[in-house]
């Protein structure tokens, strides 16, 4: 943490803010049920909740950098935090004042070296966007430099001067509270709080390191080459610095401007619709997604020209990359098969998917859960947003406690890679509801997701065509790797590979002679069931002579444990 006492003295506001709000938490959640006063801590819940959540809302706004995006990040868990809480922080945005022009023209020219007025042929003085980590101006490219971009109209965007002294105080405070709450059993046996925040901090200095953004938006754009329907503005590296950055000005429609989309001839619901499956596709087809994608940064740009059915063109383009999300292939993997199963309706399939993300440890029984999914999906699978808010809330709060009570007894943790996938998710859906009330999730999730099964098929016909092939090159070879490996074992020369036997080579001295045997065991018993399918008389006597390795693995390890 920064030494100056700006920083001390904002690092210590977080830490007092935190430590009321856990102190209270405690004693309601905590000590109160212990004493036998549960059902008073719980008729308060709910105003706690929306007083907690209006109190971080002020404090966030009136501190600015790091904290609105804790609110952001807060606002977007409807896995594990409240509807008060959520409800009350969906609509926190950087509400920061914006840094006088001079100063951020200062910021500007000293980051790229030369006065603005040699860089741009203009730039405007009044920002179109303020943030709580910087702040955009519409520009104007040199003829040379225009020249060499193929576009003049530009946006800078620059850093607030002294964010990154800011965000590494705010940093150093929020390490500190996830230890606090890493102490707490109720978040720490949810997720692990010290590695969540460690992710957060990833994020918040790849989003204050311009170059990163620049990069991203690069990448994104070759990701959608091929697609007319995707876009994202190109990057003015000329004019391109860590603390400032240089776009093309391509502000257009905002998504969720009904008004602006009508006039144009574009309907809400196909922009709905293109917008969900485009989030699909980065996260299950390409594990790398815009993890920002709020109403702000997207916008619908017209295009010359109709389609073939006669309508206006016009393509999503996304802006601000700074906050990216990458998707580890294990990750991905069990999101396709999350997807596949919802399109299904299959209770536990999807359940399955959550195992293999993570979300469950394996250790868990998932009988009920697999059961509360299926009911879900038959009551409420085929709705859209419109045919939900027509459900009787008594339904929905019957089953919300159900499941609420059902997730409380399993073995439930967060991934750290998860976060900005629940915050896309979560945003996209807000959109998707904004543009058509009645859009129904499913069918933009159907298509896609038999697109996804198809080539799971053609990949699990793949893996069986390899494996078939591996199986057959071992059955080849088989009968002459036992020989060399009796040999060896004959003249005392079988080495065991096993992982981290060296750490722990003195623990299984004792047991040498086991894992020899149970080796042994197993290559008499491969070997002699693949002579013996192949007709050859000597497997079944392979197969009977490995039963006397297995006695000795077996009887030698229960001789060691009365020992």
């Amino acid at each position: 943490m920064a030494e100056s006492t700006p920083s001390r003295a904002r690092y210590r506001r977080i830490l007092r803010f935190a430590a009321r709000q856990l102190a209270v938490t405690w004693w309601f959640e905590i000590a109160m049920p212990r004493i036998g006063l549960a059902r008073l801590a719980a008729r308060s819940r709910s105003r706690r909740m929306t007083r907690f959540a209006r109190s971080f809302h002020n404090f966030a706004v009136e501190l600015g950098g790091l904290m609105i995006k804790v609110g952001q990040f807060m606002s977007s868990r409807l896995d594990v935090l409240p509807p008060e809480i959520t409800k009350e922080l969906e609509g926190l945005q950087d509400e920061v004042p914006a840094v006088p022009g001079p100063a951020i023209r200062a910021a500007a020219e000293g980051e790229l070296g030369t006065a603005l007025a040699r860089a741009f042929a203009a730039v405007d003085d009044a920002p179109i966007a303020a943030a709580s980590l910087g702040q955009a101006h519409r520009a104007t490219l040199t003829d040379a430099d225009a020249d060499i971009a193929g576009f003049r109209d530009a946006v800078l965007k620059v850093q607030r001067p002294g964010i990154a002294e800011i965000v590494a105080t705010d940093l150093a405070a929020l390490r500190r509270v996830g230890g606090w709450l890493s102490r707490f059993r109720l978040v720490s046996d949810r997720a692990d709080m010290p590695a969540l925040v460690e992710e957060f901090a990833r994020t918040s200095e790849e989003e204050i390191d311009y170059l990163h953004e620049a990069q991203s938006a690069e990448r994104f754009a070759e990701i959608f080459a091929d697609d007319d329907g995707v876009g994202a503005p190109d990057v003015v590296w000329e004019r391109t610095t860590r603390r400032a950055l240089t776009l093309q000005d391509v502000t257009a429609i905002k998504i969720t401007d009904h008004d602006a989309l009508h006039a144009a001839g574009i309907d809400p619901s196909a922009v709905a619709h293109r917008f969900a499956t485009t989030m699909f596709a980065q996260l299950f087809t390409h594990g790398w997604f815009h993890a920002d994608p709020h109403p702000g940064n997207v916008f619908v740009t017209p295009l010359e020209g109709t389609d073939a059915e006669g309508r206006p063109r016009w393509r999503l383009t996304f802006i601000d990359f700074g906050m990216m999300g990458a998707v580890p292939p294990t990750t991905r993997r069990g999101l396709r098969r999350m997807l596949i199963a919802a399109a299904a309706r299959d209770g536990k399939g999807l359940v399955d998917g959550i195992r293999d993300i993570g979300v469950l440890l394996p250790s868990a029984d998932t009988a009920e859960l697999e059961r509360a999914m299926t009911q879900a999906f038959a009551r409420f699978g085929g709705m859209g947003f419109a045919e939900l808010r027509d459900v009787d809330p008594r339904e929905f709060r019957a089953f919300a406690l159900e499941f609420q009570e059902l997730l409380r007894t399993l073995p439930f943790q967060l991934p750290e890679d998860m976060l900005l996938v629940i915050r896309a998710m979560s945003l996209t859906s807000g959109v998707c509801s904004s543009l058509d009330p009645a859009f129904n999730i499913w069918d933009a999730v159907e298509p896609y997701a038999s697109r996804l099964l198809q080539e799971e098929r053609g990949n699990v016909v793949q893996d069986v065509a390899r494996q078939a092939l591996e199986t057959a090159r071992v059955a080849a070879t088989l009968p002459q790797r036992i020989d060399a490996a009796v040999t060896r074992i004959e003249e005392g020369r079988l080495q065991v590979a096993v992982p981290r036997v060296e750490r722990r080579l003195e623990r299984l001295e004792r047991g040498q002679g086991r894992v020899v045997s149970a080796v042994l065991f197993a290559g008499l018993l491969v070997g002699g069931a693949v002579l013996h399918g192949d007709g050859i008389g000597i497997g079944t006597v392979l197969m009977v002579v490995a039963i006397a390795p297995l006695a000795h693995a077996v009887l030698g390890g229960l001789l060691s444990r009365r020992r």
